[in-house]
């Protein structure tokens, strides 16, 4: 598995179409492999995420082979002065150990299942939109995914959320609509190997519209 980091250039019309549109990130993301390295394997899948950290807007991709970002490089970054880093995840994934706190990133789609009430069959995903909802999302999954959320001050979990967002792209003739949420905060290891699935397989659906890539940082 290789972690990347791309820094885009916002002030370019071309950076500024990909980052108005999930979909054509997502294509513009899986163009740098070539056509047989872009499924998901036993390793992980391609992921991938855009951060804005101050004046910086930052896409990172964690993947099963190593990108080639030249076409990104030459239409959204600085094609005379800047390319992009991209280094093992093996040296991050095999220290992982329980007890181990990390800050921890996440962008995601907190959703729910709901039937539809003129099919008891069927269910319909439907976004959740407010912070309580959205937060209560991560923590019922935490375990599942080999962490949990420790309390921070005043005795509530660690953890905030921000970013919320909600897109609106046409794919094949439909509207999709995708709420997501940024959430930070600081986790503990509880099971190694399931982490380490969640940092290479994704949390949540929507994971080729830039949700679903947990990173960890020391701090």
């Amino acid at each position: 598995m290789y972690l990347t980091r791309f820094e885009i250039n916002a002030a370019r019309r071309a950076a500024r179409d990909l980052l108005a549109s999930p979909q054509r990130m997502h294509a513009a993301v899986l163009n740098g492999f070539p056509a047989d390295r872009r499924a998901a394997d036993e390793h992980g899948r391609v992921l991938w995420r855009v951060d804005q950290r101050g004046h910086q807007t930052l896409l990172y991709v964690v993947s099963p082979n190593e990108p080639d970002l030249t076409h990104l490089v030459e239409a959204a970054g600085w094609p005379s002065t800047q390319g992009w880093a991209t280094k093992p995840y093996a040296p991050l994934l095999d220290t992982l150990t329980v007890g181990d706190n990390w800050a921890f990133r996440l962008t995601a789609n907190p959703v729910r299942n709901q039937r539809k009430s003129d099919d008891a069959a069927r269910s319909q995903r439907y976004g959740h939109v407010t912070v309580a909802h959205q937060t209560g999302w991560l923590l019922d999954r935490a375990a599942q995914h080999g962490f949990s959320v420790p309390d921070g001050v005043h005795k509530e979990p660690d953890l905030t959320v921000q970013g919320r967002r909600t897109w609106r792209f046409s794919r094949q003739g439909k509207t999709v609509t995708l709420a997501t949420a940024v959430f930070e905060g600081r986790l503990e290891v509880t099971e190694p190997a399931t982490l380490r699935r969640a940092l290479t397989q994704g949390i949540g659906p929507a994971k080729g519209y830039g949700c679903g890539l947990l990173t960890l940082a020391q701090g």
